[in-house]
């Protein structure tokens, strides 16, 4: 991609592709009816059973307590309020048309990355601010969590649009302050005092998640999964048997091939706490790259695959709306893209 297309890209998109603001993250709300979050599966019957429905029924919101009717469900009487008045009161409870979406966002070192238009963090951040539209123009309840190596941002779920602007404005924030953080520590970074800080942090930002989804709920995870284990993986798998779980996986352009060049080069490469070297331009070698590559990406699918989640790939060397438009139909039914 050429500078000036890049330039071009990064204006439309109100972005400087390694920090965020919330211009851009507001701005791709004209995206949000490209992405569908109805419910993939339906009621079996309308019997109670195993499927969840599309709705949650009754649902668990109090609404308010009333004098107790003939016909009323003994099972709902207020006993306190029975008790200070004297008189038999019953529970209301409000239905629940809505279901709680949860926005789970991995900002941590290994997201800081970007070779071609953004950082995997920022084009995850687009994806977060995607969902969190959708979800508002459907008036459904909206929560989310956002962390890096070393905080998180925890947001209740709460169908309200300033809910959403409150998470974004925290993905802001903790976006922006991790690059500071990772431009002012690079050295110490590369020493690899942070390199294996990040699965931990995962863990206990999915345990959080883990606590605070109810079933029903829909968990949107976005993420390079790098940092993906058989302790996070057995976490996932158990809040996908409560609850609809998409994954995202970001990846750069690098990090799927080797990119093109006239001239044999070779380019030192870290993870930060390792370094090697890629020599660039020599055609056995970006082979053999592509195909460990797309080994590693097969892996990552099967292991979702197994506990009952299947993936999408979002470039991050493209604009979402590029790769939305394109394969909108695969983004719906979380195929890679």
């Amino acid at each position: 991609m050429q500078v000036n297309t890049v330039s071009y890209e990064l204006d439309k998109l109100k972005s400087n592709g390694i920090e965020l603001s919330m211009a851009e993250l507001v701005q791709v709300k004209n995206l949000s009816d490209m992405l569908s979050l109805a419910p993939k599966h339906k009621a079996a019957s309308q019997m109670a059973g195993a499927e969840r429905s599309l709705f949650k029924g009754r649902g668990m919101e109090f609404d308010e307590a009333r004098h107790y009717q003939p016909g009323d469900d003994i099972r709902s009487i207020d006993w306190r309020v029975t008790a200070r008045t004297g008189k038999t009161h019953t529970k209301i409870f409000r239905e629940e048309r809505e279901r709680p979406i949860f926005v789970f966002l991995d900002v941590s070192a290994s997201m800081h990355f970007g070779t071609q238009l953004l950082f995997k963090s920022v084009q995850a951040a687009h994806v977060a601010a995607l969902i969190c539209w959708a979800g508002v123009a459907r008036g459904d309840k909206l929560g989310g969590i956002v962390f890096n190596d070393t905080q998180d941002i925890e947001c209740k779920p709460r169908a309200q649009t300033k809910n959403a602007l409150h998470f974004l404005q925290s993905v802001v924030s903790l976006q922006n302050r991790s690059v500071t953080e990772a431009l002012s520590n690079a050295a110490t970074v590369e020493r690899g005092s942070n390199a294996h800080t990040g699965g931990a942090a995962f863990l206990n930002a999915l345990q959080r998640m883990h606590y605070l989804a109810k079933p029903g709920s829909l968990i949107h995870l976005i993420s390079d999964c790098e940092h993906l284990s058989d302790e996070h993986l057995a976490l996932l798998g158990d809040l996908s048997r409560h609850c609809e779980v998409q994954v995202s996986v970001i990846r750069d352009p690098f990090e799927l091939a080797l990119p093109p060049t006239p001239n044999t080069q070779i380019l030192s490469v870290t993870d930060g706490s390792q370094r090697g070297t890629v020599i660039l331009g020599e055609s056995a070698q970006a082979q053999r790259y592509q195909r460990q590559q797309r080994d590693r990406l097969t892996t990552l699918k099967n292991a979702l695959n197994a506990n009952g989640i299947f993936p999408r790939v979002v470039t991050a060397g493209i604009a979402l709306e590029k790769q939305l438009s394109g394969n909108k139909r695969a983004y719906e039914l979380g195929e890679a893209i």
